[in-house]
């Protein structure tokens, strides 16, 4: 059998000092005389192959996140690894190796999106550890394939740990947090990409966590991801986050004791050009040849694990040919994963619009045309986009509606014009809107308002971040004047972000909202099939929704205190979890133990419709208000009804201690089986029964 830890510790043996420190930057060197090509291992997978011209864009991270279902993420992952090998093979005929052209995916993201104004928080899973760990295992799984010694791809769980902005600080913030929410809130999801998932690589953040560089962290990286998890694979760093060790942090003097100082923590790669000095290093005994050694043999023992430098490829993945890109059988898919992320938050009765019955429909607002709001950030390139105009024109042009359209803002300037007075849009959106019998109002961010810090460049903004969750530039006039000129004509506001916007106007006076999250290529499609009912959405919010930027706490603070649904004391406008249908589900028959719970659901609605059933657990004496422990899907036609069972998470009556070790909470613990979360505000907007059972431990 082939020994691959065997074979790249006899590979490492036979170089020297210069070639080895060569193989630890992300554009590795080809050394011809030991036959190693050169390799880029820069390469992003988020929600499809970025950065590399065409391919299948899904919905973005938050959106897949919003499909609570691990299964679906899964083969999404599954499909893009087929893309990606589809690519590189044809790209390693054209003799093309540069950045964006491997099988190294750095993703996913699964920091927690602890607050709605950090730029990045569309590239997670959204704000829960346990529905991060589910969605980041699953995606892992899919890119990487089911054997760990011949991977598909390499996948990379980032940004290891604490680490969920400021983005304009991130080079040198230092995030102070305590053991109980280090491990119970920003920890959970690694170890399960490492235990669960065998993830190959991990991703070190910018900032410091407890005052260590966490591309430098003896805590997070040895003690943590090495020894305590038992880390197999390899550790990369942020990009050019080293040089952050002495120009930002001022934790060393200078390269040489930083690139020493990563190395020696378990660092194996740098994203950028810094550990070259790592020669340097080893000369002036900052560190040994050993530690490259070691290295170097992890990086070689990847490449090989995908089938190069010499190890027996894998012909069902080296011989995945190009013509998968972009195939039509992706891009069907593509559309029903956009159909499962779209997320219905309100509805007085208008929705479904009957397009049968309308003659003239009118959409409006900055991101009813927009194809930069259909694929959030770390993204390919679309063949084709179908924007939600496009969407409806398809829809309403079959049925011999007419469409009109309005910009009607700009979607953060004051203006779409540069000559023209404020608000040049404002009389067209209010004429379409007289004129029509029905509105459709998409408003929301894109990627340029929310993003990464070096990605985002809106000049109202800060810098990847927002500085509040209202709705930025004239949007909010905008909603305001087509309200006030429909009458009672039904307004249907489409929010297009990837982020929780604080939407009480729109809540108190639309007759119908959808949040769709970044809804990839073909989103504008399954948006459009969502308003006029071709199906029924089944989406739940990852997130909460607030009311106001003035119930966030400091945006600097890690301090979980009154941060998402597991610790926040006010009422949220829209809460994690909430997500309405078009059908009528009901729930009876619930028994649990400690490890699995069973319920009967049935489907008393008039339409075939998707429902996700929530499990939550609240737990003696412990600071969450209540914490998902369980997630099942089901697909039931009218009058249809099924026992659905459910795996409990592992840790559902557990915390972790300071040591990160599961400590059984004794007493009476309560499970919660629903639809929504069982607070006041989930009931009051759904309407929905909540069932109860009691575990005493």
């Amino acid at each position: 059998m082939y020994d691959i830890k065997k074979e790249a510790r006899a590979l490492v043996a036979k170089m020297n000092l210069r070639e080895k420190v060569s193989q630890m930057i992300h554009n590795s060197k080809e050394l011809k005389h030991h036959n190693i090509p050169s390799y880029n291992w820069w390469n992003e997978a988020l929600h499809g192959i970025a950065r590399a011209g065409v391919s299948t864009v899904f919905p973005q991270a938050i959106g897949l996140a919003a499909t609570f279902d691990a299964e679906l993420v899964q083969k999404v992952a599954d499909t893009v690894s087929t893309e990606g090998r589809g690519k590189f093979n044809a790209n390693q005929e054209e003799g093309d190796h540069d950045i964006y052209k491997g099988i190294t995916y750095w993703t996913p993201n699964i920091n927690i999106f602890r607050d709605p104004r950090w730029g990045r928080g569309h590239e997670t899973y959204g704000e829960d550890p346990y529905l991060t760990s589910l969605m980041g295992v699953a995606y892992i799984k899919g890119l990487q394939g089911p054997d760990k010694n011949s991977l598909k791809t390499a996948a990379c769980a980032k940004h290891f740990a604490v680490h969920s902005g400021p983005e304009n600080d991130r080079h040198h913030f230092n995030a102070v947090v305590d053991d109980y929410d280090l491990w119970n809130t920003y920890l959970p999801a690694f170890e399960a990409a490492v235990k669960e998932a065998n993830v190959e690589a991990v991703m070190g953040a910018y900032n410091r966590t407890l005052g260590e560089p966490c591309c430098g962290s003896e805590l997070l990286l040895k003690k943590i991801l090495r020894d305590k998890w038992g880390f197999d694979g390899h550790v990369v760093s942020d990009c050019w986050a080293i040089k952050d060790f002495h120009e930002n942090h001022k934790v060393t003097k200078g390269p040489e004791e930083s690139v020493a100082l990563a190395i020696s923590k378990g660092c194996d790669i740098n994203c950028g050009n810094l550990f070259p000095n790592a020669v340097a290093a080893v000369q002036n005994g900052l560190i040994s040849e050993e530690n490259i050694d070691t290295a170097v043999t992890r990086l070689f023992t990847t490449r090989m694990r995908l089938g190069l430098l010499g190890a027996p490829k894998n012909p069902k993945y080296a011989d995945i040919p190009y013509n998968v890109v972009d195939c039509p059988e992706h891009n069907a898919f593509n559309t029903e994963v956009a159909r499962r992320s779209i997320v219905l938050l309100k509805n007085d009765g208008a929705l479904p619009l009957n397009i049968k019955k309308i003659k003239t429909i009118g959409v409006i607002g900055p991101n009813a045309d927009s194809r930069k709001a259909l694929e959030g950030n770390y993204m390919g390139t679309p063949s084709r986009h179908i924007t939600v105009l496009d969407g409806v024109r398809e829809i309403a042009e079959k049925a011999g509606a007419r469409v009109l359209f309005s910009e009607g803002c700009h979607l953060f300037k004051d203006r779409t014009e540069g000559l023209a007075q404020e608000d040049d849009r404002l009389s067209e959106a209010r004429a379409v809107t007289k004129r029509s019998d029905a509105v459709i109002v998409c408003l929301g961010l894109d990627a340029d308002i929310e993003g990464e810090e070096s990605d985002a460049f809106s000049a109202s903004q800060a810098v990847g971040d927002k500085p509040y969750i209202e709705l930025p530039g004239r949007q909010q006039k905008l909603l305001e004047n087509v309200i006030a000129a429909a009458g009672k004509k039904p307004v249907i506001v489409v929010f297009v972000s990837g982020s929780a916007l604080a939407c009480v106007y729109a809540d108190e006076k639309a007759n119908g909202i959808i949040q769709a999250f970044y809804p990839g290529a073909n989103g504008g499609r399954a948006v459009a099939e969502a308003i006029f009912g071709l199906f029924s959405p089944s989406g739940k919010l990852p997130l909460t929704f607030y009311r106001s930027t003035s119930d966030l706490p400091d945006f600097k603070d890690y301090n979980m205190t009154n941060r998402t649904y597991k610790y926040f004391k006010g009422e949220p406008l829209y809460p994690f979890g909430f997500g309405l249908g078009y059908s009528k589900f009901s729930l009876k028959n619930f028994k649990a133990d400690k490890d699995v719970c069973s319920v009967t659901v049935e489907n008393k609605g008039k339409i075939p419709a998707r429902e996700t059933v929530q499990i939550y657990v609240t737990s003696p004496g412990q600071k969450e208000i209540r914490s998902l422990c369980g997630i099942g899907s089901v697909y039931l036609k009218p009058g249809e009804k099924t026992e659905l069972k459910i795996k409990l998470a592992k840790n559902a009556f557990s915390r972790f201690d300071a040591n990160g070790d599961a400590k059984l909470i004794k007493g009476k613990h309560v499970l919660h089986a629903g639809f929504t979360q069982p607070d006041a505000r989930s009931m009051s907007l759904s309407g929905g029964k909540i069932l109860t059972a009691e575990i005493d431990l």
